[in-house]
């Protein structure tokens, strides 16, 4: 099999991406620099379409909102479908419509962050577009990054996506509950990842059934 890879300099636009790409990091350090004045943890919760991020948030949330003022900023393309769901938890939410933008960018969370009273808020969670490679590059300023991927998308994912766990934090493999169905093995995964990021904490989790969603907590220091 012949394998062709693009050699150094042949992305046509790759001048412009690096520009970008620089851009971006700046106003992601500004970001984590005004959510630091005001003592707030930011949380960038990244995953495929379907994979289960609203679902894990709603969770969290309807846990954590005792001991933390908490609010959301949700990221989709066009719909406020996810943050209506997670209204129902009676926390600040926040909607970025990116358009034809397959990822948020730390330019528009800028946007989201001065929209909300910060003073009165501990934790953001910050639910990015569904996309399992795009947002990858654009760091928002978040203190962490939780990746949510799922056994219904496959045993190889892990493998074909490694860039989204390089620089994560945690990893919540969500539909356990359907991995002998899938014929998926959660542990498998985790091997998968651990190889990409031996730093990672990954757990198997069911938002369905409500499993392995403390392991999340304790993982994210909440």
């Amino acid at each position: 099999m012949r394998i062709i890879k693009a050699g150094e300099g042949e992305i046509l636009d790759i001048e412009l991406e690096e520009d970008f790409l620089k851009k971006n990091r700046q106003f992601a350090k500004k970001n984590k620099s005004l959510l630091e004045q005001n003592n707030v943890r930011a949380i960038d919760v990244m995953g495929s379409i379907g994979s289960g991020k609203t679902s894990l948030i709603q969770l969290l949330t309807s846990i954590l909102r005792e001991k933390f003022r908490i609010a959301v900023i949700a990221g989709d393309l066009t719909t406020d479908i996810d943050a209506k769901r997670i209204e129902q938890e009676k926390v600040q939410v926040v909607q970025i419509n990116t358009g034809k933008e397959c990822h948020l960018d730390a330019n528009l969370v800028k946007k989201a962050l001065l929209s909300l009273a910060l003073e009165r808020i501990d934790v953001i969670f910050i639910e990015n577009v569904g996309n399992l490679i795009c947002p990858a590059d654009f760091p928002l300023g978040a203190h962490q990054r939780l990746v949510v991927i799922s056994v219904t998308e496959g045993p190889w994912m892990v493998v074909k996506h490694p860039y989204i766990f390089k620089d994560a934090h945690v990893v919540a493999i969500n539909k356990v509950d359907l991995a002998e169905a899938m014929q998926v093995s959660p542990q498998k995964l985790i091997e998968d990842i651990a190889k990409i990021n031996p730093r990672i904490k990954a757990f198997p989790v069911s938002c369905r059934q409500n499993k392995g969603i403390m392991q999340v907590i304790e993982a994210l220091s909440l």
